[in-house]
């Protein structure tokens, strides 16, 4: 019988392990396995059928039950499926999991608040993508308390490392008094993903963050999540997830 050759990412794409795109990532950081030998070269091809395909030692099936968890991260977690420096893990607050899910975008260890985890690489990959402009909000304590020409500067874009961000956002929630200076905070809405963008747009305009917490992703929120708690999405709330990305991401991945 003929073998059925596919391209080692669109398998584990279709697995829901990961979109094409980050399923090459995994590849070249040798985390893929093919019948016990590891595989670090795009293009490979594999028989999905027949052939012992493993990530991180965990052998992939054929089609998995989609899931999309939204789960409050806690500072000092990292926001990845394994750390090489040992550090916990947002995996470490899905005990029971039985599917590969994989965090949607990033927040930094010092950071917290929403996280979606999915295993539908079409949408994950549609979330991340910069053309669809999917609005992240955060609550933001910054040192200092900006004046309205600072928060027009902000929501305007500003130059961080020699790019200007996109235009943004800014509410000045509050400001107190506190011991060592002035304390505000901030609701903050960007539509870009760059590395610690947030932090870093603030400190450009001289006022660090104290504490970052992410608050809503697109249509989802939810301020009865307490942190470390994790729960499945809703259908409606997938389908908004959906709705926010079309027309690239519509129904084409599974449903629950």
């Amino acid at each position: 019988m003929e073998r059925r050759s596919i391209r080692l990412q669109k398998i584990l794409s279709a697995a829901g392990v990961a979109s094409r795109r980050a399923a090459e990532a995994i590849i070249r950081e040798g985390r893929v396995t093919v019948n016990g030998d590891i595989v670090t070269v795009l293009g490979t091809r594999a028989d999905p059928a027949r052939d012992d395909i493993r990530v991180d030692g965990r052998r992939i099936r054929g089609s998995q039950t989609r899931r999309y968890l939204l789960l409050n991260k806690p500072r000092g977690y990292v926001t990845t499926r394994r750390d090489p420096q040992g550090r916990p893990t947002v995996m470490d607050l899905l005990p029971g999991l039985t599917e590969y899910v994989y965090p949607v975008g990033r927040l930094d260890v010092d950071s917290e608040g929403l996280l979606l985890l999915t295993n539908d690489g079409e949408l994950a990959a549609a979330l991340m993508h910069p053309r669809h402009a999917v609005e992240r909000l955060y609550e933001v304590r910054v040192r200092g308390v900006p004046d309205s020409a600072t928060v027009k500067r902000l929501a305007a874009g500003i130059l961080v490392d020699g790019r200007r961000t996109a235009p943004a956002t800014i509410r000045l929630l509050g400001a107190q008094r506190a011991e060592g200076g002035s304390r505000a905070l901030l609701l903050v809405g960007v539509r870009e993903g760059r590395h610690r963008q947030v932090r870093r747009m603030c400190e450009a305009v001289g006022h660090p963050v104290l504490r970052l917490r992410r608050v809503q992703i697109g249509p989802i929120h939810d301020r009865g999540l307490r942190p470390g708690q994790f729960r499945d999405l809703t259908t409606r709330e997938v389908e908004a997830l959906r709705h926010a990305v079309a027309p690239a991401a519509t129904a084409r991945g599974g449903r629950r």
